[in-house]
């Protein structure tokens, strides 16, 4: 693994570009971009499964995306769906610039929101071949209502970030609240949600647990990615749970892609939505399955 710099709209993008070990100079391979959840930095998902991919033949990357990490980007910790999905296209853009790369053969891999920026890119941009998705968060309007305390809870969230923005266009001053918490019903994850509150697992010291922009929530709450499931005309697999987040929308997202060049494995699980979603974060059982069979279908479709 290297550390790598590439821009995007100006800004320094920090990454890890892992490596095959079996790498060779002078040989051009496949390359897979890899994202995380949100709020999360590369050190998380996104580099768990990097690193799993290029054991598998690949040369992959995981990145901070703008604001995030190491990463350039004001205000800190801010989740934009839109920025987001620039950053993947500029990912690609920089893989394609390695020898080493057949960019040719570049695909993306989403994990949770990870999954909806992906996908959104992927359908929108040529140089990306082929896409797939574990335990993608996939909301719309009226999904949202059902995690951030319904119509009112959303219209609230929604108005405290265009405060927050107008407040920084004012003053420079960012508005931040907690990323996680068990006991602050502000955070933008209120629960005990053992991945991000564990040290073993998400909760590592390049993440800021304590920093979510509040600014983030209209970027949020506002984005609806079913619209990129008709455009999208390339390889698709996503994989998915009863017990993952919002199982119906990722059939409803899979379902509304015309492509017939696409695969839905749905996984057995005991686990009650949406706790089964943390396990595709890091979890040896759940994490090998996904890159087993993500592997396959990279390797057919690019």
């Amino acid at each position: 693994m290297k550390v790598i710099e590439f821009k995007s709209e100006g800004l320094t993008v920090v990454g890890n570009l892992y490596y095959p070990e079996n790498y060779k100079e002078g040989k051009q391979y496949s390359a897979l971009v890899c994202s995380g959840s949100w709020t999360t930095v590369k050190e998380q998902m996104a580099g768990l499964y990097a690193e799993s991919f290029a054991k598998e033949g690949f040369i992959t990357l995981a990145f901070d995306f703008r604001n995030f990490g190491e990463s350039e980007g004001l205000p800190r910790a801010w989740e934009n769906p839109k920025m987001k999905v620039q950053d993947i296209k500029n990912a690609v853009n920089f893989l394609a610039t390695l020898p080493e790369v057949n960019k040719e053969k570049i695909g993306v891999f989403g994990v949770c929101a990870g999954s909806m920026y992906s996908l959104i890119a992927a359908s929108e941009y040529d140089e990306i071949k082929a896409v797939a998705t574990t335990a993608s968060w996939l909301h719309d309007s009226e999904a949202v209502k059902l995690f951030y305390g319904g119509e009112e809870g959303v219209k609230h969230k929604i108005n405290m970030a265009q405060q927050a923005k107008t407040k920084f266009a004012e003053t420079g001053e960012f508005t931040y609240v907690k990323a996680i918490s068990t006991t602050d019903e502000t955070a933008a994850m209120f629960g005990p949600f053992d991945y991000y509150l564990n040290p073993e697992r998400g909760a590592i010291p390049q993440w800021n647990a304590d920093q979510f922009a509040v600014a983030s929530w209209e970027d949020w709450l506002t984005l609806n990615p079913f619209h990129s499931a008709k455009a999208l005309r390339k390889p698709l697999l996503m994989i998915h749970s009863d017990g993952c987040v919002l199982p119906d929308y990722t059939k409803k997202y899979f379902e509304a892609v015309a492509f017939l060049n696409k695969e839905l494995i749905w996984v057995d699980t005991d686990l009650e939505s949406p706790m089964h979603q943390f396990s595709f974060y890091d979890q040896k059982k759940e994490v090998g399955l996904s890159v087993e069979k993500t592997s396959d279908f990279f390797r057919k479709n690019l």
